[in-house]
């Protein structure tokens, strides 16, 4: 199936590169351009394409209210930023405004094509260094006095288990260790729980994880102090 695309950036240089690259990737087409945000949500509203490849910084309301409007309005449609900001608070707002995924300018083209597949089948995709930066945000969150409800249901407690270990930044051999399981064993379970989350690797499972409240270490209240090898 092609893939659409829509391109929202305010330079004219930026979506003739972005032209450029889609038109010499087989299976996705490019249906509209837009410079601001009101024409990105309109075009959108009028296109219907699969995905918006949504810049932050625009004239007018900017990528992030344009993010909102879009996840409202046509919520079919995944939007994956391509932007040069990495700061905190971006980062954080475009993720709670709906985008799917984040990577910076300058991203190889193989992971611009992979991002915008994976994002249009429903994953969460972050860059290297923005995957690295919403970590960082994460693990300096306090967690709440009053337990929530049981992060990812669909996931058994042995999954729900090595997702916690990982999200503290454990390797597979250390988990391995941690549950008396095989190498192997924590792998499968790795690839059972990317896909009950959608995500394509372990840095977005993380990123969900810690999100959730999973991770944090021992001291995170009602994780057990577990052994260490």
């Amino acid at each position: 199936m092609t893939i659409r695309a829509l391109l929202a950036d305010d330079h004219p240089v930026v979506r003739s590169g972005l032209r450029a690259l889609l038109s010499t990737i087989e299976g996705i087409e490019l249906v509209g351009e837009a410079a601001d945000g009101e024409q990105a949500v309109r075009e959108t509203q009028l296109l219907r394409p699969d995905v918006v490849l949504m810049d932050i910084r625009m004239p007018g309301s900017g990528g992030i209210e344009a993010i909102r409007r879009i996840r409202t309005a046509v919520p079919g449609t995944a939007v994956l930023v391509l932007t040069m900001y990495d700061d905190d608070a971006t980062v954080l707002t475009a993720m709670q405004a709906g985008a799917r995924g984040y990577l910076l300018k300058g991203a190889e083209q193989e992971e611009i094509v992979s991002a915008i597949r994976a994002v249009v089948a429903g994953q969460a995709v972050f860059g290297p260094g923005v995957a690295a930066r919403v970590l960082d945000l994460f693990a300096t969150r306090v967690p709440d006095e009053a337990p929530a409800a049981m992060p990812f249901p669909g996931l058994t407690d042995r999954e729900r288990h090595v997702l916690g270990l990982l999200a503290d930044g454990r390797r597979t051999s250390e988990i391995a260790r941690e549950l008396f399981l095989s190498p192997k064993t924590v792998s499968n379970n790795l690839t059972g729980i990317f896909a009950k989350l959608q995500v394509t690797d372990r840095a977005a499972a993380m990123i969900l994880a810690r999100g959730a409240g999973l991770g944090g270490g021992p001291d995170r209240p009602g994780d057990g102090p577990g052994p260490r090898c």
